[in-house]
């Protein structure tokens, strides 16, 4: 894959808590943002469901548990950094409601930045 990049959009906390996780993760999270902005999809990431679909989610395991990064796929020729979360609880796969809410509602904003960019144009 070659050409310019896709930018990225930091939506609320997002950078500053991917920049507190470990390294390792911090890589891996960072290999699957590189690759999107590349036009591709890691092979870590997968679509969320339902209303979600068009955010994707990339999760890490490491010795202090499981860390997910959800992104969307593409809006225009942005890529919107949502959420990045390290996972707390012990059973099930299940995001919980309220990290669920947070992703929609800056799901909501990005498609609001981006309306906004484009009228600028």
């Amino acid at each position: 894959m070659t050409g310019s990049l896709n930018e990225l959009v930091w939506i609320g906390s997002t950078r500053r808590d991917l920049s507190e996780a470990p390294v390792s993760v911090r890589k891996t999270m960072g290999g699957a943002i590189r690759t999107a902005q590349q036009g591709g999809t890691s092979e870590l990431a997968r679509p969320m469901r339902g209303d979600l679909r068009v955010v994707m989610e990339v999760r890490d395991d490491d010795e202090a548990g499981t860390y997910r990064l959800m992104y969307t796929a593409k809006i225009g020729n942005l890529i919107f950094i949502l959420d990045f979360f390290q996972k707390k609880s012990k059973s099930g796969n299940a995001t919980p409601k309220a990290d669920l809410d947070r992703i929609r509602w800056r799901l909501k904003k990005a498609r609001e930045i981006y309306e906004a960019e484009t009228r600028r144009r």
